[in-house]
Formats: C-alpha cells, structure tokens, sequence
C-alpha cells in the first residue's frame, strides 16, 4: 500500500464553478449528472461493504489506485493510520494514496495533484462540507477530479463527502451545521442543479430540504439516510444500501400531496426528467408520485 499524505494550514474562500465539461473523443454538455465515470453518494455511517465494493468495482478492482481526502474531518494532519482507510483495504483494496491540504495555493501545486492524475477512484470521508469548498473549489483539484471522471473513473463520498459532490452546498455554514442555506452555498457540482443531505432518517432531518427547495425551486434535493447509496452513472441512479433515500422536487408531489417521496433498495431515478421508476420486467413508474408543482 502506498500512502502520501499533504498537509498545511491554511483555508480561503471558494468561487463558482463552470457548469459545462468537455471531452476529448465525446463532446457533450452536462445534464445533471457526469456525462462519464461514475459517482457513489453515501449518506453516513457506511457500515454495508457492498457499497464500498461497488466503488471499488467502478474504479477498476482492488489493484486501482485511490485516493482518499479526508479534509472535511478537520484535523491538521492525516497520515497511513488514518482510520478511514480501513472499509477500502477490508475488501482488497491496496494502492491508497491520503491527500490532504488547506493551503489553496498547494492545492494548485502540481506536485499535490499528481496522485489524482493516476487515480481511478477518489473518496471523500465526513465532516464540515465548507472544509472542502475551502480548499478545493476551482482549484487544480477539482479540475484533476473532474479528469477522474473524465478517464471513466468513479468519484464518491460519504456524509459531507456526499454532500459536497452536489452544485449547491447543503448545511455549509462555517458556524453551524443545522443552518440549510449559509455562508457556503457552492459545491464541487458533479451533479447539476442537485442539492445533498445525509443522515436523513436517523437523525430526523426529513423535513430540512424543504427550506432549500422552496427557496431554490429549480434545484432538485437528494437526502440519504445512513448506510444507503446512490449509484450514479450519466443522468440516472440505483439506489442501494440498507435505508431509503428521499427526493424533493418541486414539480412533483405524491397523490397524497406529500412533497417528498422515498426510493429504496434497486429503485431508480432519472435525473434528466426526474421521474422515479423501478426495473422488473421492464420500466415501471412509481406509484402514487405526480407531475405537480408544490
């Protein structure tokens, strides 16, 4: 195992980021999701290995190089004992690579970036989301993250890890995380016009989006509850994991008039026309959810 570790003290403010990619060989615009690799979205508490070994799948298998960033935990410094490391190596995986900085200037370094230019995989553990807005919004990083993506790579996180995978920053206030729209409202936008919440279930946050969604009608709202996943390859999803994750779109409500609705284990979700549906024999709507504005 290989374990590089970068580390420095310093944090500034983030900028916008541009909301088209182009590829070399395919020339397309971003619809909501990566139009190539893959993202894995958790929702906390990743306890499920079948989540971290579909990650480990979409990279290319256990001899894949990944690197981990665990800046959104808040510590100075980060080493090859890190604990997060271990739900990767408990399922083979063996070339680990710790990348860590607050320093925006670092982070535009090309000696820091060179582990992501051969990374197939990249990881982004929990804590404060405006930790990583800070250190690598429009830096070389979230370029050399985006190139991950681009080589057919798979980019994921797990509580603020997910969170910040989205194009608007959920729960990024530097003060506190119970306040739903902040001082941090950009995220790394690798889904388009998508905010992200976690821990929605066991921490009885089912409620919370609706503030970000009335205020932001255009954006669509994802909440994971723990140990669950969204799988998300071009402009749709699987669910996987143990729990459910809840939707809030303000074009479309349940029957009921409910303005959020829940999608479990192997249910799927287009993006592009936000319509939810399941795979049995062939395509199937969900029951009960309606095109009608809150």
């Amino acid at each position: 195992m290989t374990i590089r570790h970068r580390m420095t003290v310093r944090a500034t403010v983030s900028v916008l980021m541009a909301a088209v990619w182009v590829f070399p060989g395919a020339v397309r615009a971003q619809e909501v999701g990566p139009p190539r690799g893959a993202l894995v979205i958790v929702g906390g508490a990743m306890r499920d290995p079948a989540i971290v070994e579909r990650f480990i799948r979409l990279a290319g298998g256990p001899q894949a190089p990944i690197v981990v960033i665990p800046t959104a935990g808040g510590a100075e410094t980060y080493d090859q004992y890190y604990p997060g490391l271990r739900a990767f190596t408990e399922v083979g995986a063996t070339d680990l690579t710790v990348l860590h900085t607050t320093d925006r200037k670092e982070a535009n370094s090309e000696a820091f970036v060179e582990p992501l230019r051969r990374a197939r995989g990249v990881w982004f553990p929990g804590g404060r989301q405006w930790r990583l807005a800070d250190a690598y919004l429009d830096t070389r990083v979230h370029e050399e993250l985006r190139g991950v993506l681009n080589r057919g790579g798979v980019v994921g996180g797990s509580s603020a890890g997910a969170t910040i995978l989205g194009s608007y920053l959920a729960r990024g206030d530097s003060a506190t995380n119970t306040i739903m729209m902040g001082d941090h409202e950009v995220g790394l936008g690798f889904l388009r016009n998508v905010a992200i919440d976690q821990h929605l279930l066991r921490r009885n946050r089912q409620f919370d989006l609706l503030e970000v969604i009335e205020a932001r009608p255009d954006l669509l709202g994802i909440g994971l509850d723990e140990d669950t996943a969204i799988v998300v390859q071009g402009d749709e999803f699987e669910v996987m994991g143990r729990s459910y994750v809840v939707i809030y779109d303000h074009g479309r409500v349940l029957d009921s008039g409910g303005r959020f609705y829940f999608l479990g284990a192997g249910d799927r979700y287009d993006l592009k026309t936000r319509e939810p549906f399941r795979m049995q024999r062939a395509r199937r709507p969900l029951d009960r959810v309606v095109a009608r504005p809150w």
